[in-house]
């Protein structure tokens, strides 16, 4: 079988491999659609923290369930899911606590273990949810839009709170759909015009506006808020720059959640902190929750999430499709691979 393989920093190939057979409890899944997360191509980039080459990448994916033993989770051959690609440890305080998001030891599928990039692959039966008749491309979402809108309800978001999403990057535009879900006034701001632009044509985010300096953040937040500051802030980029910006941008006894994965260290007075009485909030994976809250938006047609969708490559163009994604990151915002392609 085929796979998508990181050899190396800068390399990515599509490999020969064996063909996987399920162990008891697992499923065998032949991919249909995988969606490009940022830790994919930081991956290729050499930019991972957490990666080790080679490595087979992905963990957003639509599968069809080849082979199944019989199971308490209804997952059945022929069914088309999406899954869990956290995998927990089960004994570390976090996991004993029912946190398993928040594992001390946790293996993301295509980073610290082999990832769904192949044209089958196994997974553990209780990691995987009936895709309920989303379509593949939209199904290989669900877990971006999972990680979002985990991130938004730490935050309590409540009807008629003024929200400001700094990132406008899939999980950016995705905190700003969940947020809108529960009732809330969102804004979205990034360095990017055309990731803007895309937010606000297939979104709806009329409220955006390009956040060059901290001058231009400021006086949007005056225009907006006037003076007041956002109910909450959500942090989608994981730069010094903007965890910066979402305190400044917080109002008072506010709440700010930080989705973005941080690379560089933020160095500021946390008197602001103390002098708001600001509620920060970490965010880290999702949970099964998150799973059927989100599936439940997309099959009640509260949103698209195909709109998000900027290049779609066929798995034997791996090569050229992270090259066009590492020098174009600016203007995509979701990438997919269409294994069904050839």
């Amino acid at each position: 079988m085929k796979a998508i393989v990181i050899t190396e920093p800068g390399k990515a190939v599509t490999d020969e491999q064996e063909r996987p057979e399920a162990a008891k409890g697992e499923a065998l899944l032949k991919m249909l659609v995988g969606g490009v997360c940022g830790s994919d191509l930081a991956s290729f980039r050499g930019a991972s923290a957490y990666v080790s080459y080679p490595r087979t990448i992905g963990h957003e994916f639509a599968a069809e369930v080849v082979a199944v033993e019989d199971n308490p989770y209804g997952i059945r051959p022929g069914m088309v899911v999406t899954g869990n690609p956290y995998f927990n440890c089960g004994k570390c305080y976090s996991c004993r606590r029912g946190f398993v998001n928040c594992c001390v030891n946790n293996q993301t599928m295509g980073v610290q273990r082999e990832g769904a990039f192949s044209e089958y692959f196994t997974m553990p039966v209780e990691r995987l949810y009936d895709g309920q008749g989303i379509a593949p491309e939209s199904l290989a979402l669900i877990e971006p839009f999972c990680i979002s809108y985990h991130g938004v309800s730490r935050a309590d978001v409540q009807p008629g709170d003024k929200v400001l999403v700094i990132g406008a990057g899939a999980i950016g535009i995705l905190a700003g759909v969940a947020a809108r879900s529960f009732g809330a006034e969102v804004h979205i701001t990034d360095i990017a015009k055309d990731k803007l632009e895309l937010a606000e044509r297939e979104f709806g985010f009329s409220g955006s506006f390009v956040n060059d300096s901290p001058d231009a953040l400021r006086a949007y937040v005056q225009k907006i808020t006037n003076g007041d500051g956002f109910d909450v802030t959500i942090e989608a980029v994981g730069a010094p720059s903007t965890f910066l910006g979402c305190v400044e941008a917080a109002a008072s006894q506010g709440r700010m959640v930080v989705i973005g994965v941080a690379k560089h260290n933020a160095d500021f007075n946390f008197l602001e902190l103390q002098r708001k009485e600001l509620n920060v909030f970490g965010s880290r994976g999702a949970t099964k929750a998150d799973f059927a809250a989100t599936m439940k938006l997309v099959k009640d047609g509260f949103v698209d999430l195909t709109k998000l969708i900027s290049r779609t490559y066929p798995i034997a163009d791996a090569g050229a499709a992270f090259q066009d994604m590492d020098q174009h990151s600016a203007e995509i915002v979701k990438a997919e691979f269409d294994f069904r392609r050839e």
